[in-house]
């Protein structure tokens, strides 16, 4: 078994990365990140071998932001639009524009919107995504074209 030490500088960016597209704060990530390990160290002893140590991580990662979440129903806002854009009217647009590509993602059924968000948000590997959902490489790139193809669908459809 490698040091904490060693699995921390292994496997803080991804989980990191992991947090970020959850909530997608980086300082409530980085916050998040931090109890991550923290609880890990607490319960390293619970840890059996039987995945890879990233889904252990994310899977104690998603816990705590599931309990964030839970401590702090009323903070769940989706970030201002704040791109550079000619007018106040392009602003208002590109904003309804990804507030309703946000809202058909979150309608998206799993695992297409974990991909979706892991990979769009996160900045994740194919590979990466993979190992936290214990599933292959191929897999994480095949869902995902497939998200993203329902997803172009639902927003065709407005």
């Amino acid at each position: 078994m490698q040091s904490m030490d060693d699995i921390y500088q292994s496997y803080a960016l991804t989980v990191y990365k992991y947090l970020l597209s959850l909530c997608r704060n980086d300082d409530l990530a980085e916050e998040l990140t931090q109890e991550t390990f923290y609880q890990a160290i607490k319960s390293i002893n619970r840890f059996d071998g039987s995945c890879h140590i990233s889904t252990w991580l994310c899977a104690i990662a998603k816990n705590q932001f599931l309990a964030y979440q839970r401590k702090h129903p009323n903070t769940a806002e989706i970030e201002t639009y704040d791109a550079v854009s000619p007018s106040a009217e392009d602003d208002a647009v590109a904003y309804e524009n990804r507030v309703e590509l946000l809202r058909k993602l979150h309608l998206c059924p799993e695992p297409y919107r974990e991909i979706l968000y892991l990979r769009i948000f996160g900045n994740l590997s194919f590979k990466e995504i993979g190992d936290i959902l214990g599933k292959t490489e191929n897999w994480a790139r095949v869902t995902f074209y497939r998200g993203k193809e329902k997803l172009r669908k639902e927003l065709e459809e407005i």
